[in-house]
């Protein structure tokens, strides 16, 4: 059997973790040993993929593998020896400075090719030491802490310099400037003077809250993963904190993601970001375990069951061991002035309107693009039940690949609208609202179309009507994508759909198209898994699809510009 020890070689970058033909993410083994397996590492359907790339991705992710795992040691007062061995190979890997091999769109790292994943996988790494902190051997450490230091604030000016403070980057790199700055004070024995400069400061995290945030509290790509991501960064670097001094940014950020969540746990994987992933989920029980210490305002505890669910066998406990993290009580009264009717029914959003009626949730997007990690959805509608994702946004594969990464990005692979099978441009919508309605409206993502989407709320349903007019023929779609078995019967006066899961999920729709199915990729942690996908296209000028979604069956009819749903009447027009 193999030592158990870390890498010992730099590492590339860990999105090219995956399968050339697949598309899928490659298996975590091998981690433990720090050897890269014999005969390459294996894809779920079969394929040994051996490359530079390749190699270099299970390197990172190798590293952050034992960052963790040490981490987990230091919290029971293990982990001195490998952290002392960790800073000897770290000081003899980055003593050529920056890594040669980082491609030209990237901030250069040291140990690995950006600096954001050196910064990543420094931030466990100085908890550790901090955790361990007053062992003499740790003294070993100091050079490797006080490169990170220099690292993260070299990072961090280069990212001001080039107008780029708000990326998600920089909360990382103050994450790593505050805990090694503060890990290196406290082996040396002296008083951590480190907060205005990475805290408090004109470009610590505080003013990045501000910056990269919105006053709905959602991070501006407008993507949950990153959104988490900048999350936990600010939440790891908060350590010793009363809660009442932090910005009130922090909590907001916390109900944006709790206002995306289904009943059951679900976070949607709005924009890029993993679909499912056993890592991510792990950082989800983290954050989940942070927020709950730092506001009782919002209750991810669903959230943290559903991780705890999807990580299997790499569960490790690491977020039971982070009590106390902040010097104060949590939080208790909100902050955030929800933007909700009087019942409740929907909340609405910079990025999205989330609609809720009994068993199921829909959510609209209608905002700002989101810059590089947004995709072309405009006006799409994901559906899910409380355990079931019906419809859901399919999330993104690793970016290393790229004729994947550009299909999960484009307006082919959302339940939206799509004009002569073409993309659309970026573009952000107009939303109104009613006291039992949301509308999203859309002009110039297509050059001489205009397209409106109404949701109303009913008592048991929702009632979905998408308009489209343009200034000549057109050939216009709307998509269906779903994650689940739909079943779609064509009848005398509706097409009706079943969309089959934990929870089933009944539709009702009315259009001057005819329903076309064939199948089609599902959601990005599995491309080759095959759904049905459903396109209603109209040739012409102008096009109104109708639909009525609920959990139960429903005696649905359509005159004029009234929809009746089991004796209520909708109107429907002035789209």
């Amino acid at each position: 059997m193999a030592a158990l020890s870390p890498p010992t070689e730099r590492g590339g970058w860990w999105h090219e973790y995956v399968c050339p033909a697949h598309g899928v993410e490659l298996a975590h083994v091998g981690f433990d040993s720090g050897n890269f397996p014999e005969g390459g590492v294996r894809c779920s359907y079969g394929c040994r993929v051996d490359t530079p790339a390749v190699r270099g991705a299970w390197t990172v992710l190798a590293h952050h593998f034992w960052a963790r795992r040490i981490r987990l040691l230091s919290y029971d007062g293990g982990g001195a020896d490998l952290l002392t061995s960790y800073a000897r190979l770290y000081s003899e890997l980055t003593k050529a400075g920056e890594h040669e091999q980082a491609q030209g769109w990237m901030q250069r790292g040291r140990l690995f090719h950006q600096a954001l994943t050196d910064a990543v996988w420094g931030v466990p790494i100085a908890h550790s030491i901090l955790n361990l902190a007053g062992r003499a051997e740790l003294g070993e450490t100091l050079p490797m802490l006080d490169d990170m230091v220099a690292g993260a604030r070299r990072a961090r000016d280069a990212m001001v310099a080039q107008d780029k403070f708000s990326s998600n980057y920089t909360a990382w790199f103050n994450a790593l400037g505050t805990t090694a700055s503060q890990a290196a004070a406290a082996v040396r024995g002296e008083s951590w003077s480190g907060a205005e400069e990475w805290l408090t400061g004109e470009c610590g995290q505080f003013e990045h809250m501000e910056v990269a945030a919105g006053e709905d509290g959602w991070e501006w790509e407008g993507s949950t993963y990153y959104h988490g991501f900048v999350l936990r960064a600010y939440l790891l670097s908060l350590r010793g904190l009363d809660p009442e001094s932090v910005p009130d940014r922090l909590e907001r950020m916390i109900a944006a993601l709790a206002s995306i969540a289904t009943d059951g746990g679900i976070l949607p994987a709005l924009h890029d970001g993993p679909y499912l992933r056993a890592p991510l989920a792990l950082e989800w029980l983290e954050i989940a375990s942070l927020a709950r210490q730092f506001t009782t305002a919002y209750d991810l505890s669903a959230v943290a069951a559903r991780a705890l669910a999807e990580v299997g066998p790499e569960y490790d406990g690491l977020e039971d061991k982070l009590i106390n993290w902040f010097s104060g009580p949590p939080r208790t009264a909100t902050s955030v002035a929800q933007a909700a009717p009087a019942d409740g029914s929907f909340l609405v959003s910079s990025f999205y309107a989330v609609l809720r009626v009994p068993g199921l949730q829909a959510i609209l997007d209608h905002g700002p693009h989101g810059g590089s990690h947004g995709h072309h959805d405009k006006l799409a509608l994901y559906l899910y039940g409380a355990t079931t994702p019906w419809q859901p946004d399919p999330g993104q594969v690793p970016y290393g690949h790229a004729e994947w990464r550009s299909h999960y990005k484009s307006a082919a692979a959302h339940p939206t609208i799509r004009i002569d099978g073409l993309e659309p441009a970026e573009a952000t919508g107009r939303l109104t609202s009613d006291a039992e309605s949301v509308t999203a409206t859309v002009d110039g993502w297509y050059d001489g179309v205009r397209a409106a989407r109404k949701l109303i709320s009913g008592t048991s349903y929702l009632v979905d009507v998408v308009r489209v007019t343009a200034d000549r023929e057109r050939e216009i779609v709307l998509q269906f994508r779903p994650d689940v078995d739909l079943t779609v019967e064509v009848g005398p006066d509706a097409v009706r759909t079943t969309w089959a899961g934990d929870e089933t999920l009944y539709g009702y729709h009315l259009a001057d198209a005819v329903p076309v199915t064939r199948p089609g990729p599902g959601p990005a942690d599995d491309p080759q898994r095959t759904r049905t996908w459903l396109d209603w296209t109209v040739v012409g000028a102008t096009a109104t699809y109708c639909s009525v979604y609920s959990t139960t069956p429903l005696d649905v009819r359509l005159e004029g510009d009234v929809i009746t749903v089991d004796g209520n009447d909708h109107a429907i027009g002035g789209l």
